[in-house]
């Protein structure tokens, strides 16, 4: 039992004494050399991988090992724990992991002391070779450095963000015609993240419609749904309540957006009716009414004379990205058809309605 659990610290010790990953191996692997400067961030201590000169005197948790000169590093732990404030290190960034330059010792200490964070001075190496992989990530690296918007929006296919570009571009123009000839570039790029990204991603959010697409993201849904409004402006196949909620010019949606409270943003969710005539096994239209009426889609179910059996009218809550035939047609699908003794159905959707209150209601 002793030598059990000597193995087991043995075996902890030895997943220790790893080494940090080096900058080089990643470098040449990634054919990584073009760089650029972003200048001062501050970066989750998590995302800090590796070392440029030293991988080899840290371990994979960027701890000193026990054989290193531990001097310096108790000199920068004292220094933190009298809040004594430090220069920035400074890290090598490939794609979104980042490699100490200068500051080993201070990311070490802060590790150790529990921080999440902290300030350093980045530079890039972007990747050239050209993989898909690669090359969105340079688009996306371009569009951050241009725009300097946060680091919120994640595409994943090639040119979306030259697409959002325009979006800026347009949106930089229309400002300065507003008013301010001087409108700086950097500020109609936030005022467009603030005022026109995030409440229709918001929005694509609140509706759940990214569930629908496990493999986009909402971001790759925004520029999707911009880029056919906005500029296509084509027929779609998820419904003209669309165009209710999103205009089709994009500074008009933006107005419209200034509009609501923060809690006010639309979740693109509206009722729709529709009347299914059911034919069933003769002998069998009350017990089939009865386990129709059972469902909470199903508002009304009546016993008719005629080919059709049954008549009943459905409401249904269904979201304005998704087409009425679709949202209906699965549940017919799923439920309707799946009542024993239902043989056929037909379904009708009104084009247009006109509702009266009940009698009862009128003439109280």
């Amino acid at each position: 039992m002793i030598n059990y659990f000597k193995n087991l610290l043995h075996m902890k010790d030895t997943a220790d004494d790893g080494s940090v990953k080096s900058f080089v191996d990643n470098q040449q692997k990634e054919e990584a050399y073009d760089e650029r400067v972003l200048g001062i961030q501050v970066v989750p201590l998590d995302k800090i991988v590796g070392s440029v000169g030293r991988y080899k005197d840290f371990n994979r948790r960027f701890r000193l090992k026990k054989d290193r000169p531990s001097a310096r590093f108790e000199r920068v732990m004292e220094a933190f724990k009298k809040k004594i404030i430090l220069p920035p290190i400074t890290l090598y960034q490939i794609k979104n992991e980042y490699y100490v330059l200068d500051g080993n010792h201070r990311v070490s200490a802060a590790n150790n002391l529990g921080y999440e964070f902290i300030d350093a001075h980045i530079i890039e190496f972007l990747p050239s070779k050209n993989t898909l992989e690669n090359i969105i990530y340079r688009e996306r690296s371009a569009f951050l450095a241009k725009t300097k918007v946060p680091d919120t929006i994640d595409l994943t296919e090639v040119g979306q963000y030259g697409r959002l570009l325009k979006q800026i571009d347009e949106h930089h123009v229309f400002l300065m015609k507003a008013g301010d000839d001087e409108t700086d570039y950097l500020v109609a790029a936030m005022d467009w993240y603030k005022t026109i990204y995030t409440p229709l991603e918001t929005i694509i959010k609140n509706s759940r419609l990214d569930r629908r697409f496990s493999k986009r993201t909402r971001s790759d849904l925004y520029a999707y749904i911009s880029n056919h409004q906005w500029v296509r402006g084509k027929e779609r196949e998820y419904g003209i309540g669309i165009d209710q909620l999103i205009p089709k010019n994009m500074e008009e949606f933006r107005l419209k957006m200034e509009q609501l409270k923060d809690l006010e943003l639309p979740e693109m969710k509206h009722w729709i009716s529709a009347f299914i005539l059911i034919e069933v096994k003769a002998g069998k239209e009350l017990e089939v009414m009865d386990r129709l009426h059972k469902m909470d889609e199903i508002q009304e179910v009546h016993f008719v004379h005629g080919f059709f059996d049954l008549i009943a009218k459905i409401m249904m809550k269904r979201e304005l990205m998704s087409s009425d035939a679709e949202i209906i047609g699965h549940f017919l699908h799923k439920k309707v058809r799946q009542v024993k003794d239902v043989i056929k159905t037909q379904t009708l959707i009104p084009i247009s309605s006109r509702e009266k209150k009940p009698i009862l209601e009128r003439s109280s």
